[in-house]
């Protein structure tokens, strides 16, 4: 298996498309066909994939705005009002993704990317974990 260290500055995003990276990591290697693990280890961020560039970024924003609101309801209470949902987030966006590869590139659909999404703006330096399962 093969793994890279991403370094992510999130700043005020709350979506990050990380899709460049992964196609790069992909790429790098002698390896051509397997899937690569993306892997966010904090407690308050995940990844997915999803359209970006179309408006599906604040639409999630809102969704998660709706879903999680920032409010002072929280029992977690550590940090900016409202952080308590930001430790609530991975179980609704996971901490981990997989993608197939084929002939060195991720098998992602047309508009399909991959996202870091962080609700945490009390942090804004994310550690993103990419790994290559030779297949």
């Amino acid at each position: 298996m093969r793994s890279e260290l991403l370094q992510v500055r999130t700043g005020s995003r709350v979506v990050t498309d990380l899709t460049d990276e992964v196609v790069r990591f992909c790429r790098a290697g002698d390896e051509s066909d397997g899937l690569v693990h993306v892997f966010v280890p904090h407690a308050t961020a995940g990844v997915a994939v999803i359209e970006t560039g179309a408006g599906s970024e604040p639409d999630l924003e809102r969704a998660l705005e709706l879903l999680l609101p920032r409010d002072d309801g929280w029992v977690h209470r550590h940090g900016s009002p409202g952080h308590g949902r930001d430790h609530v987030l991975p179980a609704f966006v996971a901490p981990s993704l997989s993608v197939p590869v084929l002939g060195g590139r991720p098998q992602l659909g047309t508009w399909q990317s991959v996202v870091l999404v962080d609700t945490n703006a009390d942090n804004p330096d994310r550690r993103v974990r990419l790994s290559f399962l030779a297949g």
